[in-house]
């Protein structure tokens, strides 16, 4: 499925039925919900929609703007359009941020080119904390590739790596003790040069390709 060109900002009032009438408006203009989110939570709230297969997007708008639930609609760009692909970091202590130091001047210099690449990261510690956090990633939007940043990871992380990989999210470890570099895409011992081949593995302007890399150590 194609990204939206736009997304839809409305704000409605925060009542029983409000989200229904908006989703039957979509749907009667053969509009698919491709991704929501509601901000807010007084007497209005804000939710960010994300539509595809819309015949007409600014005439469904103006449906939406016409419900006696809206206060407010308007169209925006859509996340991928502002912030793009994701490279999540998780893992604790200076690895973290000598992680991220690579992949942000790396996104920088692929965004340069017109690529839309962001950052995002997250310190942590303990194995059921971090085991959590890598779940999660495959509930991210825009989120492609995750760096385990860390000096020791295995048990419940190993696995939770594993099962986002089924997702289509790429791992990247930091070489470390511990059995998730024995599940990860690509093992890197130098987490700046991390943290830019993760960027490379998922830019459009890059010629770097992470399958090839399977089962290698760098």
């Amino acid at each position: 499925m194609t990204e939206p060109e736009k997304a839809v900002w409305v704000e409605i009032k925060n009542v029983v039925g409000a989200l229904k009438d908006i989703a039957s408006t979509i749907a009667s203009h053969d509009g698919n919900i491709v991704h929501i989110e509601q901000l807010g939570s007084g007497e209005t709230v804000h939710l960010y929609l994300e539509i595809a297969g819309a015949c007409d997007l600014y005439k469904l708008v103006e449906e939406i703007e016409n419900l006696d639930v809206t206060v407010e609609t308007s169209t925006v760009p859509t996340f991928y359009q502002v912030y793009g692909k994701r490279v999540i970091v998780v893992g604790g202590g200076a690895q973290v941020s000598e992680v991220a130091k690579g992949a942000i001047s790396e996104a920088d210099r692929h965004n340069i080119r017109g690529e839309k690449i962001s950052v995002d990261t997250i310190p942590l510690i303990g194995e059921a904390e971090i085991a959590e956090a890598v779940r999660a990633v495959s509930r991210l939007q825009r989120a492609k590739v995750l760096i385990l940043a860390g000096s020791l990871m295995g048990g419940e992380i190993k696995k939770a790596a594993q099962e986002i990989q089924e997702h289509g999210i790429k791992v990247v470890s930091l070489k470390m003790a511990g059995s998730v570099p024995q599940v990860a895409d690509l093992v890197v011992s130098d987490p700046i040069q991390a943290g830019v081949m993760a960027v490379m593995s998922i830019a459009d302007t890059a010629s770097f390709s992470i399958d090839k890399q399977k089962g290698k150590i760098y």
